[in-house]
């Protein structure tokens, strides 16, 4: 039964498509690879980029590392290679504290190989083809 309750709370309630599982492995490629999100779309150009400096002290941690077609990617200065920490791990701002969001992951992002984080489906293919066939 709490599955079920857990399920529907999930996919009805906060409309999300997967459970977020796992923990941190400290691997420090999240902090290498950023797309940065506002409001319903991500950031693509360094314009847009330069007005969000000034509403948020973490932007101004952010650098432009790349750009492909999800949009900018950005690296932040605050991880630490030889510690393999977050300098400012206890004042992180949300970006830091969500990851990783589901609508990222849904949007082609990705996760590095060795993140102790996954997606795992909430309804299963299997659940999914049987609503899909017993509608017709």
């Amino acid at each position: 039964m709490f599955k079920n309750l857990k399920k529907f709370f999930y996919s009805k309630i906060l409309r999300r498509k997967y459970y977020r599982t796992g923990s941190c492995a400290r691997c420090g490629k999240c902090c290498r690879k950023i797309y940065v999100k506002t409001h319903n779309h991500v950031i693509k150009d360094e314009k847009e980029f330069n007005r969000l400096k000034y509403l948020h002290i973490f932007y101004t941690y952010l650098t432009v590392v790349d750009k492909d077609d999800i949009g900018l990617v950005f690296c932040c200065s605050n991880y630490d290679e030889e510690k393999g920490i977050c300098k400012i791990h206890k004042k992180r701002p949300g970006i830091c504290r969500r990851y990783p969001q589901e609508e990222l992951f849904t949007m082609g992002g990705e996760l590095s190989e060795n993140c102790g984080y996954k997606f795992v489906p909430i309804e299963t293919f299997s659940e999914v083809f049987e609503k899909i066939k017993n509608k017709k």
